[in-house]
């Protein structure tokens, strides 16, 4: 009987199947310093944004920080007005006019928020823009990565981030100085003796501009930011969007400077790739547009430039609309097709809740008062045959100086207030103060018994606020 000895050699396995990853592996994108019209906006809207940021803690009024969200006090100080909790109303008209205008604007021309003011677009320009100083441009910084690490390097690359942390930690703390005082916290600074929470938010906040503005990057936009998701809900034929001109630009080739594209069979764009170069997201506008675009132009400067230099007309790379390119509308055209019903519905009620939000602050009352019933105490009989009810009187003195209320009472005849009728309140504050209201037995009354009390400022009684109340007869 035959019999096959088992094999010696040693069996190789198969290769494992080649699997496609979930994540794309990130390509760093160096950007190129790119000079222009829309890079002069974007750097006067970091100007303006970053002074208003930056200095407003330090700007006093009446003695006080100008703009002071207070957690601990729970008043808001916005220049001469003082909100309290119970001012949330204005704030929820702040918040619905802050997305109607997203809306409005994005409708109008797309992603301006994004690609001009939005605190990572602004932080990110910053970033790179000390980058650029210290490490060089862009081909200097790329050669520099590739480099190996070396004394110089590793200086180069610390003063980078050591700049950035600097600009972080300062950024984190004037954060901090709009929910508690600046001159608390400069006090802090003194005394290294920071409160937990504060040293939290300023490491928190100043963590994470150093992580989204340094690190992370194009990544925030692309991957983190839900605006890039539904902002194409608000996007239609007529909005105006970065476009890349395909029918002047294509078949897209090198050439000599001044040679006309007709006669080589070219169109306009000479694929030199600079307005991928100057992109932070680092998208190519020339595939269309694209949800990592966050709009700020940088693309239109550079191809600006380079059809100069080509001596070819300007606009190759332009804001435009789907429409207009289409249909080779001009500007007349585009600018007429901006207001449409969906741009006109969203102005309109943007301005609707703008005067609103306007007229409610001008006339905003200057004092608040709320009554409350003592519930330890019963309505009960005293001398004289009156009937005597307690409670609780709170007065907000919603103005910045100190004054003196009077208050009483109506709507029973021969109702009194027992003791002092007056309350000192200091600026922005708030009183209380247990009031003995009495009143003659009616025995048509028996039950609840409606009454106001009447506050007003004995400096100016004009302002004089009715709050109602019952008041308790006993069977």
């Amino acid at each position: 009987m035959n019999s096959t000895a088992p094999s010696t050699q040693p069996v190789t396995p198969p290769p494992p199947p080649e699997q496609d990853s979930l994540y794309a592996v990130r390509q760093k994108v160096y950007v190129r310093a790119v000079t222009g019209l829309f890079a002069n906006w974007r750097w006067a809207l970091v100007w303006i944004t970053q002074i208003l940021f930056y200095g407003l803690p330090w700007l006093s009024w009446n003695g006080r920080q100008a703009v002071l969200l207070h957690l601990v006090e729970r008043k808001f100080y916005i220049f001469g007005w003082v909100f309290w909790p119970q001012d949330v109303f204005f704030l929820a008209i702040l918040l619905i006019i802050s997305a109607y205008s997203l809306f409005f604007f994005t409708a109008i021309a797309g992603r301006l928020w994004c690609g001009y003011a939005c605190p990572q677009t602004v932080y990110t320009e910053i970033f790179m823009w000390v980058e650029q100083k210290i490490e060089g441009d862009r081909n200097k910084r790329m050669k520099l990565d590739k480099s190996p690490m070396s004394p110089r390097k590793f200086a180069i690359k610390a003063a980078k981030y050591g700049s950035w942390a600097a600009i972080s930690i300062w950024t984190g703390f004037t954060f901090v100085s709009y929910f508690s005082p600046l001159s608390d916290l400069l006090r802090s600074v003194q005394t290294l003796s920071f409160g937990p929470w504060e040293l939290f938010w300023i490491l928190f906040y100043g963590g994470f501009t150093y992580l989204f503005a340094g690190v992370m990057r194009e990544q925030v936009c692309k991957y983190m930011c839900p605006y890039a998701r539904f902002q194409s809900v608000m996007f239609d034929p007529d909005t105006l969007v970065i476009t890349y001109d395909e029918a002047r630009g294509e078949p897209r080739g090198a050439r000599k400077k001044g040679v006309e594209p007709k006669s080589v069979s070219k169109g306009d764009c000479v694929d030199c790739g600079i307005c991928v170069q100057v992109c932070p997201t680092g998208i190519d506008i020339r595939d269309g547009l694209q949800y990592e675009c966050i709009g700020c132009a940088a693309c239109i400067d550079a191809c600006d430039q380079v059809m100069d230099k080509m001596e070819y007309p300007r606009g190759l790379i332009r804001y435009s609309t789907e429409n207009a390119i289409k249909k080779g509308w001009g500007t007349k055209e585009v600018v007429a097709h901006v207001f449409r019903p969906r741009t006109l519905i969203y102005g309109f009620v943007l301005v609707v809740l703008s005067l609103a939000f306007v007229w409610g602050l001008a006339s905003r009352e200057p004092l608040r008062v709320d009554v409350m019933r003592d519930r330890s105490s019963l309505a009960r009989e005293v001398e004289g045959g009156m009937i005597e009810n307690v409670y609780e009187l709170q007065i907000m003195n919603m103005t910045e100086q100190p004054r003196t209320f009077v208050f009483g009472a109506r709507g029973i005849d021969g109702i009194a207030i027992e003791g002092d009728k007056r309350l000192q309140v200091d600026a922005a504050g708030m009183r209380s103060v247990t009031l003995k209201v009495r009143a003659p037995y009616d025995p048509d009354k028996v039950g609840a018994t409606e009454v106001f009390f009447e506050v007003y400022p004995e400096d100016k009684p004009s302002l004089k606020l009715s709050e109602k109340t019952t008041f308790l007869f006993p069977r």
